[in-house]
Formats: C-alpha cells, structure tokens, sequence
C-alpha cells in the first residue's frame, strides 16, 4: 500500500497522463449518467408539470410517492431492478442484467422522482403567482404550460444539474445490476469502491479527483443559473 503522498502524486500523474484505462471509465460513467437523466428527464418534467397544474383523482396520492421516491436508498432500486432484470424477472427474456443498459435503468429510476419533484415545485410557485393572469387571458392548459415552462427555465436545469449530480454519485445501485465488469460495465464509483479495498489508491483517488471536478462544475452551474435566475427576476 503506497503512502498518501506517493497515491496522490501517482494519481495526479495517471490524470494528467489521460490514462486510457480512466478515460475509458469515466466515459462510460458520463455516457450512462447523461442517458439516464435526459431519460428521467423526458419523464420527471411533464410528471412534475401535471402534478402542478393538473386535476385528477389521485393526484394527491402521486405527488406523495413522488416526494417518497426523492429520497429512495439505491440499494433498494438496485435490488428491485436486479430482481426485474433476472432470468426469472419480468425483465429477463431481454438479458440485460450486467449490462450498462441496466445501469441507466437503475440510475433513471434514482434520478426521476428528484427531477419530477424539483419541477413540480417549481410550477406550483409559478403557477400560483400568474394563476389570476393566465385565466384572465384564457389561456389553455397546454398554452400555460408553456409559460410556466419558459419562466421556470432556470429553476428546471437546476433540476436536471442535480438529477445528473445524483447519478454521476450513485454506487450501489450500478454495482448490482451493472456487476462492475472490466471494460463493459466498471464506472467511476464502483471502481473506487473495488481499487480502494484492494488498496490500490493512485487509481481511486485519480477517480475521486474527476468526480470532485464533476460536482463542482454541477455546483458552479447550479450557481451560475441561479444568479441568472435572480437577474432575470429584477428585469
């Protein structure tokens, strides 16, 4: 086991080296990250939206299992979707188990109830703000979701900043439907978890130094569009 000091600069050197092997996980990790939001959110956003302005019986119900599922443990959806996914699963005749297919269907999973509950906040202040507005005008339900949907522009990508935050993060879910196979399905959380116990620390720390640099991009977004948001108020 190599000191603190020789893992760092070991780590710092296989970084700036672009290692091949780390290139080829933190791709894969971004490209299953990336999919499963821009899948959740193709889901979460016209689920928030209905749950903000639509009228249907049960809606009370929906926006409970919705705010439930914001904070679902990832072994637990892991579990459930390794069960789905098994040959004896609903899932299994379309063996994707250990696949990064169904790493992005655990991580959307992780990742919609967050951006679906995100929105729907987001329309609620909206919509309650120009209700009298939009019905003075006569406005369609499609034609106010539209509104809402431009004016809460900002409040939605900080939504899916931090769907995709969420999934970049996620470890235990990936691990068990994905099994961390070497060039096919080891992103960049699972492989920390299994360089650091076989104490190879120049690879984990390389790994844990691109995943700090990913949340701080996500938080300096999220500030960014914040400080956007709080400009494009005072216009």
């Amino acid at each position: 086991m190599h000191s603190f000091s020789e893992a760092f600069a070991e780590a710092a050197s296989l970084l700036l080296s672009f290692d091949p092997a780390l290139l080829e996980i933190v791709s894969l990790s971004l490209r299953v990250s990336l999919l499963a939001v821009l899948i959740a959110a193709l889901i979460g956003l016209p689920l928030g939206a209905l749950l903000a302005i639509g009228r249907f019986p049960g809606r009370n119900l929906l926006t409970i299992v919705v705010n439930t599922a914001m904070g679902l443990p990832p072994v637990v959806v892991g579990l459930v979707a390794y069960l789905l996914l098994s040959r004896a699963g609903a899932l299994g005749p379309l063996e994707l188990l250990y696949t990064p297919t169904a790493m992005v269907i655990a991580q959307t999973v992780l990742v919609m109830p967050i951006i679906a509950g995100l929105s729907r906040q987001s329309f609620v202040e909206l919509h309650s703000e120009y209700r009298e507005q939009l019905q003075l005008f006569g406005l369609s339900t499609r034609a106010q979701l539209k509104v809402l949907i431009w004016d809460a522009r900002y409040a939605l990508v900080t939504a899916l900043l931090a769907g995709f935050g969420r999934a970049t993060a996620e470890v235990g879910a990936v691990l068990m439907v994905g099994g961390n196979i070497n060039h096919y399905t080891r992103v960049m959380t699972t492989t920390i978890a299994m360089e650091t116990s076989k104490g190879n620390l120049a690879v984990a720390l390389g790994l844990g130094m691109v995943l700090l640099l990913i949340a701080f991009a996500v938080n300096a977004l999220v500030h960014s569009v914040r400080v956007r948001a709080e400009r494009a108020a005072y216009v």
